[in-house]
């Protein structure tokens, strides 16, 4: 801990709360001084030449001189390989057992010696010297690993290494989780730690809550997903190629992973954008499926401070005939600050006011933090010191339960690796449930103590359960988050099986998809932080997990009206569109930002519950297929280089284009536009693409363009579900998918498919499988 995170945990939490963070930080430094050997003398190593193979089921063993490497292809064409024995289980990220191998895959010999293995969309191609090789079944090169070098200390402990690739010249980067400079991610080094930064962040600051070793690579040669499956810490070191000039030579992209310790084990899957998403979340486990009440309009504020205050808000929205559907409750709530109790003071019948939310249409969600005030007599604490025989908190090496500085004060933290604990922990969201909340958001749970700015809160050596393998906090820093999540999720699955849970976290790993979305944390109010805020939907989409936004408005600081607006106008076309700041950062609500602000305000409001029915697909076709909500202009067009470049642009779905405003005082701007022809849905300007174009973006709204021939659920004047059919080109057909709100429980959804096409100046709309007119109200707007 430097001087200066000294002085900012003094100004955040009081000059004896920060006194006291120093003792933790030395204490905690102190415990891995003693428990953790020092790396001291090292050994290098590689694998040597081959000397042998052995088939096995989807590929096979191949054994070099000093190492050995197994070559999986599994059903559905995802690629695995793992050196020195390591296996796909036990892993954090995969669903279940993980699939099983392709038994048409077989390994075989290669040219100079080498090996390979065939399979439909991939040939794996391992050289003589533990290079692999991955190729197109065109034989196009996607991917060359060059052979993997491992540091291995000579007193013992475990192995650092590192794995160095070369992509195409052409090829972009993108993923690694949460990354506020993406969504492409340019040349520099990327940490692989989970961090809280301590503050607002802007797009420089790196890493922050939630990271992953998923890259997504895009190039001429095609697609491909890459991820290694460790939880360590470790670095991602970046260099786009570059294409020669005539004829000079292409200078291969490049990427560097090296890994702290833990087990050097890949997997990989190609294609387009959405097979290779398909193929991740088919791999690592279908999002979660939010309630529909979760797709709307949603509102927080650090220091809401009593019953009278969360009225006067609703109030607000009500008597302006503003849309809410979700009121988020932050730590303030909290008696002292303590997880899973009320002030009552403040909150004298919180469930009495649920429930008159609740018929107003607007749910209450609560913060949950992991960190569990160390006090006898707190029920949560004394319930976790009788979980299994060592209780629920994480101890250090000497058998101690580590302890750390957070808002409730001296606090201890949860074994979420442990699933005793993650049982007990789930079960105390009964409370939760009783005091009315429909959902929950995990919030500090890197997780973080006031002594630990960029640093690990627990001590490295800290010991956890790992699913019964045990292990320190080094492997398990980084699945915290994801395993408290599961914890949650499951827990309230369990307590009202008839609900579909809603649950976002600030932390997770790759798998978090499965028990719910995340946020953008503290983005600072900026307008670099409004970009950020785009960069890290984009971003978390590719790395499988479609359901997130940010605080709109930024989190620190008090926007500009205009930035404000700006941000609400981006926020109603992202998935978790919701509102929020800090306790001394000013209000959130649109009127508070004039007259002006606020009649634009309702507008986006306005629009973003129209198109309530079209998020409502886009979120059903997320978890049966693995697609974003928000996805790049390349997602469906990966070879057009142009489209590749943009990175201030989005697709909603397939039907519609979003060209938010990220700069001051624009009031026009230049949008990238993918191939086909595309309406200006404020204006019905008709625009062909590829190629740019300039829009009018006034203060009143940002450019939005629909899709020739796209059909799309929207809410029509009754409040039933109509289609929205953009007339396609002459000679040209088009369609789209529709899934109906079947309620907030677990009935099976059902796609309907619907096609258009244009016959004499009429557009003909027809659903696949039916015959005669559509059921139900259909608009054509293009014509």
């Amino acid at each position: 801990m430097n001087g200066r995170d000294l002085v900012r945990s003094v100004k955040m939490v009081g000059s004896v709360r920060g006194l006291r963070t120093v003792c933790f930080s030395w204490r905690r430094r102190n415990a891995d001084a003693r428990a953790l050997p020092r790396r001291g003398a090292e050994r290098a190593r590689v694998p040597g030449l081959v000397v042998g193979a052995e088939p096995g089921p989807g590929g096979g063993v191949v054994r070099f001189a000093r190492s050995e490497l197994r070559v999986r292809v599994a059903v559905g064409g995802a690629v695995f390989w793992g050196w020195d024995g390591a296996e796909p289980l036990p892993s954090y990220a995969l669903a279940g057992a993980g699939p099983e191998p392709d038994p048409r895959a077989e390994l075989e010999p290669d040219k100079d010696g080498g090996w390979q293995v065939v399979s439909e969309r991939l040939t794996v191609a391992v050289s003589r010297h533990g290079a692999v090789e991955l190729r197109t079944p065109g034989g196009v090169v996607l991917r060359r690993e060059l052979p993997p070098r491992w540091w291995e200390p000579v007193a013992g402990d475990a192995a650092r290494w590192v794995q160095r690739s070369e992509v195409p010249a052409d090829a972009r980067f993108f993923g690694l989780g949460g990354r506020a400079s993406g969504p492409r991610l340019r040349d520099g080094v990327y940490r692989l730690w989970n961090t809280d930064p301590g503050g607002s962040f802007g797009p420089g600051d790196d890493p922050l809550y939630l990271t992953m070793p998923v890259q997504l690579v895009v190039s001429d040669a095609g697609t491909h997903l890459v991820f290694h499956d460790n939880s360590w810490s470790g670095r991602v070191t970046l260099r786009e190629g570059e294409e020669g000039a005539g004829s000079g030579h292409d200078r291969p992209g490049m990427c560097e992973v090296r890994m702290d310790g833990g087990p050097l084990r890949c997997w990989v899957m190609a294609g387009t954008p959405a097979r290779v998403l398909q193929s991740w979340t088919a791999l690592t486990g279908a999002p979660a499926l939010p309630p529909s009440w979760a797709l709307g309009p949603q509102h927080a504020r650090w220091g809401f401070g009593s019953e009278q205050e969360v009225r006067r808000v609703v109030a607000g929205y009500r008597e302006r005939g503003l849309p809410l559907s979700v009121l988020h409750l932050d730590i303030d709530h909290y008696d002292t600050h303590r997880v899973f109790t009320v002030d009552r003071e403040r909150f004298p019948d919180l469930p009495g006011l649920a429930k008159e939310l609740r018929e107003d249409g607007v749910r209450l969600a609560s913060i949950v933090d992991p960190a569990v005030k160390a006090e006898p007599g707190n029920a949560v604490f004394d319930s976790g010191r009788a979980v299994g025989g060592d209780g629920a908190f994480v101890r250090d090496a000497r058998g101690r339960v580590v302890r750390g500085e957070v808002w409730p004060g001296e606090c201890v933290y949860p074994d979420f690796t442990d699933p005793q604990v993650r049982e007990w922990w789930g079960g105390l969201y009964e409370e939760r449930l009783a005091q009315g909340f429909s959902g929950v958001w995990h919030d500090m749970n890197e997780p973080v103590s006031f002594a630990a700015f960029g640093e690990p809160t627990l001590p490295r050596s800290a010991r956890h359960c790992l699913e019964g393998r045990g292990g320190d906090h080094r492997e398990a820093h980084n699945v915290y988050g994801l395993a408290m999540a599961r914890a949650g999720y499951e827990g309230l699955r369990r307590l009202r099986p008839e609900e579909r849970p809603f649950l976002f976290s600030r932390s997770g790993w790759a798998g978090m998809q499965r028990y719910g979305g995340t946020w953008s944390g503290d983005v600072e109010t900026s307008w670099p932080g409004l970009r950020a805020s785009l960069a890290l939907v984009l971003g978390l989409g590719l790395c499988g997990v479609p359901y997130s936004g940010p605080d709109v408005g930024g989190f620190g600081g008090s926007p500009s009206p205009e930035l404000y607006l700006r941000w609400f106008q981006l926020g109603a076309y992202l998935p978790l569109f919701r509102t929020h700041a800090a306790i001394d950062a000013g209000r959130r609500e649109p009127w508070e930002f004039g007259p002006r602000v606020l009649e634009h305000a309702r507008a986006a409001l306005e629009e973003r519950e129209r198109l309530r029915p079209y998020f409502v697909t886009l979120a059903q076709l997320a978890r049966l297929t693995g697609a974003p909500y928000v996805r790049p202009l390349w997602w469906g067009a990966p070879g057009e280089r142009a489209l590749r470049e943009c990175e201030d642009a989005f697709l909603l779905g397939d039907a519609l284009l979003v060209a938010p405003v990220l700069e001051r005082g624009a009031d026009r701007r230049a949008v990238r536009l993918p191939r086909g022809r595309w309406y200006d849905t404020a204006t019905g300007e008709v625009y062909e693409g590829p190629g740019q174009v300039l829009l009018d973006a006034p203060l009143s709204r940002v450019p939005v363009l629909a899709r020739a021939g796209s059909v799309l659920p929207v809410r029509g004047a009754d409040g039933g579900v109509e289609l929205e059919v953009w007339a396609p080109a002459a000679g040209r057909s088009g369609g789209g998918l529709v899934v109906r709100d079947a309620g907030d429980g677990w009935e099976r959804a059902e796609v309907e498919r619907y096609t258009s096409r244009l016959v004499d100046g009429t557009v003909v709309v027809e659903r696949e499988g039916e015959e005669g007119p559509v059921n139900g109200p259909v608009r054509v707007r293009g014509l």
